[in-house]
């Protein structure tokens, strides 16, 4: 099957190149993309070798919503003409018969993959929009770790650092009655968060967050969503936390051992929770299923929508470091 594909090469160089996919086995389906979501953390870890789940060239994207085409033989429960969003794409292949690693290869006009996995296929709940949809794993993840930590309504949560993951957490918490706490260094994203529901914004940049959160709750939060993925952020947000309250590591910390300062969370008698991953189908299905009822109104997150020959000069500006972007989706058909 001939397909485009946003490529990723050693020297992160990005590129729209015509690929080959395999034509689809009794198991697998193939579905034509409409869109695929972008995820500025984990998509560069791995293009900047952060962490590495292939070998370049890579084609990156983990989301997306399109299609369904095809239907192998040994295949139930879709048909073509299905409205779907799935988490990868099997395997790929420049027009010169080279390699490509799918990590995990979204980026693309068409997948084709099992769809009874644990990353596969489901449908899209009707009344999602289809680009909203496609950005589907932030939101889950945010879920995810929320039901791990289960913060109790009324009860008040601290989330630190509200890019995407973070945003799940603001939304997934607010849905649940918690008061919530929203901290980050860019104020476009803490004007999202208070439209997901945060209750307090608090600008980091400033310094003296410990002493903001302390004057909105004396005895620290009940829970506290650590959500950056930087290593250096750990120890800043640990001592937010209230005595036998709950630390959350939402962020993705790379695959390098990082260290935490022992006595802040062992004088607190802290709980630790390390969601991984999005919880698989059945978080995906709440957060599509709460898009579609306008619970959760995740367009919101969206500040950039490209087509797929625009894509490879939107990564080379966030790679750069373009503050802007929040979150982003590709178009590559209706």
């Amino acid at each position: 099957m001939k397909a485009q594909a946003l490529i990723c090469d050693a020297q992160q160089h990005f590129t729209l190149e015509d690929v080959t996919l395999p034509d689809p086995r009794p198991d697998q389906v193939a579905i034509r993309t409409c869109y695929s979501g972008v995820s500025i953390g984990t998509e560069f870890a791995l293009i900047r070798n952060k962490i590495s789940w292939g070998p370049y060239p890579l084609c990156t994207g983990y989301m997306g919503s399109g299609v369904i085409e095809a239907v192998g033989s040994e295949t139930h429960g879709f048909k073509p003409g299905d409205q779907v969003y799935y988490r990868g794409n099997d395997k790929m292949q420049r027009r010169d018969g080279s390699a490509v690693s799918c990590v995990a290869g979204t980026h693309c006009s068409h997948v084709v993959l099992k769809p009874h996995t644990n990353h596969g296929v489901d449908h899209v709940t009707p009344g999602a929009a289809m680009d909203v949809a496609s950005m589907f794993v932030m939101p889950a993840v945010g879920l995810y770790g929320v039901d791990m930590s289960q913060p109790k309504t009324g009860q008040t949560v601290v989330v630190h650092g509200v890019g995407l993951i973070g945003l799940g957490v603001v939304a997934a918490c607010a849905q649940r009655g918690c008061v919530v706490i929203a901290i980050d260094l860019n104020p476009r994203n803490l004007d999202v968060a208070r439209q997901l529901g945060a209750d307090h914004l608090i600008n980091g940049s400033g310094g003296k967050v410990a002493e903001a959160v302390q004057a909105l709750v004396p005895d620290g939060a009940d829970v506290v969503f650590e959500c950056t993925g930087i290593p250096a952020c750990i120890d800043q947000a640990i001592p937010l936390c209230r005595t036998h309250g709950s630390f959350v590591w939402q962020g993705n910390y790379g695959e390098a051992p990082i260290s935490m300062h022992f006595m802040p969370a062992h004088m607190r008698r802290l709980r630790m929770f390390f969601p991984c991953d999005d919880g698989w189908q059945p978080f995906r299905r709440a957060v599509v299923k709460n898009m579609a009822l306008g619970v959760l109104p995740w367009g919101k997150t969206i500040t950039h929508r490209v087509s797929a020959a625009e894509a490879p000069a939107l990564y080379t500006r966030i790679n750069a470091g373009d503050p802007s972007v929040l979150g982003a989706v590709i178009k590559w058909s209706e």
